[in-house]
């Protein structure tokens, strides 16, 4: 039934508390493969305190900026590696993914385009004021989505009451 599924990741514990759920689908179901994607946010040019006064000026604050990005890149590429190898299994493809872009935006798009059956994604939880002020990268997932998207509530996240 879900033959790929798309497991985006952030870097936290709080994200990972969808890997039981992962080892779950790969022994139950018949999984083709499992995608781990962490979404990086554009990385901004560092102007601020700076006079662009020339192209290469210019030049040297977009190569400054590249750099960063490259250097996160490389930190996300790692970090779903490390993940990646903890969910290691010969009956399911794990690739691993790193995007840039707007998170929730990025994420339903990237679904789309790889055409993935299933997102599987932890959410905080969050409710009322908290979720309104903080958004919900999760909700927003959810909402945009094409394809079901089974949401994995943190240990300790807050209930709704």
């Amino acid at each position: 039934m879900y033959k790929k599924i798309m497991v985006p990741l952030d870097g936290s514990e709080l994200a990972e508390c969808v890997l039981p759920h992962v080892d779950a689908f790969i022994s139950g179901c018949q999984v083709g493969s499992i995608v781990f994607v962490r979404v990086i946010d554009p990385t901004p040019l560092a102007v601020r305190g700076s006079y662009v006064t020339s192209k290469e000026d210019l030049d040297r604050l977009e190569a400054s900026s590249k750099r960063v990005e490259d250097e996160r890149k490389s930190a996300a590429e790692q970090y779903l590696k490390q993940i990646a190898g903890r969910v290691q299994t010969d009956r399911v493809e794990i690739k691993t993914e790193v995007v840039v872009g707007k998170v929730a935006d990025s994420l339903v798009d990237y679904a789309e385009d790889n055409q993935i059956d299933l997102i599987l994604i932890a959410t905080h939880g969050r409710s009322g004021v908290s979720r309104w002020v903080r958004g919900s990268i999760a909700d927003r997932v959810l909402r945009a989505a094409k394809v079901p998207v089974l949401m994995v509530r943190a240990p300790g996240a807050p209930r709704e009451k």
